[in-house]
């Protein structure tokens, strides 16, 4: 049995699946890997929750399948040297650190309990300004991040309210739930976080890395519930107990996070996009904080050690990518699986002026919309399922073509290309349609492991450790496929007009009927003055363009 390679593991728990990875550190390539998949339940509209247990009982299961793998292949799993966790950000956990037990199921980052929540905030803010809190954490108010799912824990769950009573609640993200029971648990668990995690809680100050007294004072969630707050790159730990017993966990990050890490986005200007559950774009911005004007969110990108600088990254965040295949196999019937979604797709040539808007969980950016619901629009007599599926793949495409647009803007940049990785990145359809609408190359690596190589090469780069000798060792692989751009920019142009047509008409669509009705006048006025004055500039932008590109 080969005793000689120098291997990093890399716990990568996302929305849908766990899994556990193994990298060679000397040519970054995935050697095994095993991966479950984690049901979520919807108890009621809006809701979206996974049970923490079964996502902790996955991830040992995995770890188990994965060196047994490693075995087959004659490694001894005593190669691996150290690992590092990866996960799915702004869902939490509630659990009772004295018994180790959740003391309500996980709320994931999809859910919408907590518009209500969200907007009885709104009310102690001056004018409901959803970015009033921005300047200390970056983000928006929102249904998203996991300070207002903490609220709705607290002011919702008995359980929950004893516990908190008692001092022994604790909130968490998954990346510290993991964490807290691999290492022990009620016994000897570390209760840590990383500050890329910590960054989408609402709770942290994005400058200081540390919980803001007030932040913490405007959700009410006391200090002492959260994690302790470190780097993303040091020894946090040792696995207590199975296979990998002794084996140091020195690398966090979000799932996110990790992805740009692993493309080697780490110079300024440099972005991803991540086509999972959801699709999300990272830009880094370097070492400087870059407040967004046009609803991007300022995140911490990593740290790569306790003395290390933090690097940042502005980020868009569209809530269903992925999910809406699903949606159409599992809950619409016209796929019996997403494998065959591409080849459906394909069979048309163009949407035939259809559009569908996936806002099952409201808009997320620029909008953060939480009343916004999916819509689809421009149906005929002749729109088929196929249509109907180009139509989801475009949905995705223009989604990603408004957060690029608003990173250039901020960032002052025109962005050369954009890399891409995560599981519907395998649809080549679905990248030379981006590439069609976003206008720039799209470049795919032909290893699409991104996340779980990313935190690999945290992990292995921590103090104590050391196996993986800097950021600079990124996978290359001269066979990337890269798609380029094919249709005319008046093609894209048009096709973007009607896509914003059809998320002004998802918008809104929630809103209580007495919320118009006793609003006050003003603000009607205002919502009007705002809607004429933002029509006029488009119209008014599109003229200019026209006119440029020698059209008119």
């Amino acid at each position: 049995m080969n005793f000689n390679k120098v291997l990093v593991g890399a716990i990568d728990q996302g929305t849908s699946s766990s899994r556990f990875l193994i990298f060679d550190t000397k040519t970054s390539e995935l050697v095994t890997y095993h991966q479950i998949d984690i049901k979520a339940s919807y108890p009621e509209k809006g809701w979206v929750e996974e049970d923490p247990l079964e996502i902790l009982d996955s991830i040992n299961a995995c770890i188990d399948q994965a060196l047994d793998n490693l075995i087959k292949l004659d490694i001894s799993p005593l190669c691996i040297q150290t690992i590092g966790i990866t996960n799915q950000r702004e869902t939490t956990v509630a659990f009772d650190i004295s018994t180790g037990k959740p003391l309500h199921n996980a709320i994931v980052w999809l859910d919408t309990r907590t518009t209500d929540t969200v907007n009885e905030l709104l009310k102690k803010i001056p004018g409901r300004d959803k970015n009033h809190l921005k300047p200390r954490c970056g983000l928006p108010l929102s249904t998203y991040f996991s300070a207002v799912k903490m609220k709705w824990l607290i002011d919702s769950s008995e359980k929950v309210q004893s516990a908190m009573r008692d001092g022994v609640c604790r909130f968490s993200t998954v990346d510290s739930w993991l964490l807290w029971n691999l290492t022990g648990g009620s016994k000897s668990g570390k209760f840590l976080t990383d500050v890329t995690n910590a960054s989408r809680t609402m709770l942290m100050n994005i400058y200081s890395l540390t919980w803001d007294p007030v932040l913490l004072e405007f959700f009410g969630i006391p200090q002492n519930v959260l994690p302790e707050i470190r780097s993303s790159c040091e020894i946090y730990g040792r696995m207590s107990g199975g296979k990998l017993d002794g084996v140091p966990i020195s690398g966090i990050l979000g799932d996110q996070q990790a992805a740009l890490y692993g493309h080697g986005c780490l110079s300024e200007g440099q972005a991803k996009n991540t086509y999972g559950t959801g699709c999300f774009m990272l830009c880094s911005t370097g070492t400087q904080v870059i407040s967004s004007k046009r609803g991007l969110l300022s995140t911490v990108a990593y740290k790569a050690g306790p003395n290390k600088p933090t690097f940042y990254a502005l980020e868009g965040s569209v809530a269903i990518a992925g999910a809406a295949t699903n949606w159409l196999r599992d809950n619409m019937g016209i796929i019996k699986n997403t494998n065959e979604f591409e080849t459906l797709a394909k069979s048309v040539s163009d949407t035939q002026n259809c559009y569908f808007v996936p806002a099952f969980s409201g808009l997320f950016f620029p909008y953060w919309e939480s009343h916004a619901r999916g819509i689809i629009c421009g149906l005929s007599q002749s729109t088929t399922k196929a249509h109907l599926a180009r139509a989801t793949l475009e949905a995705i495409c223009f989604q990603t073509v408004d957060v690029l647009e608003a990173i250039e803007r901020d960032m002052n940049i025109t962005l050369k290309v954009l890399n891409v990785d995560g599981g519907m990145s395998s649809n080549n359809l679905l990248l030379e349609m981006q590439a069609d609408l976003l206008g720039v190359p799209v470049v795919r690596p032909s290893m699409l492991e991104m996340t779980a190589l990313g935190v690999a090469k945290m992990a292995g780069q921590a103090e104590g450790v050391a196996v993986w000798n800097d950021h600079s060792n990124v996978y290359d692989d001269s066979t990337n496929d890269v798609f380029v751009p094919l249709i005319t920019t008046a093609s894209r142009r048009k096709r973007y007009m009607q896509w914003n047509k059809a998320i002004a008409r998802s918008k809104n669509w929630e809103l209580p009927d007495d919320e118009m009705i006793e609003a006050d006048p003003r603000e009607i006025s205002s919502m009007f003055s705002c809607a004429l004055f933002t029509v006029t500039s488009l119209a008014m932008y599109v003229f200019s363009e026209l006119v440029a590109d020698g059209y008119i």
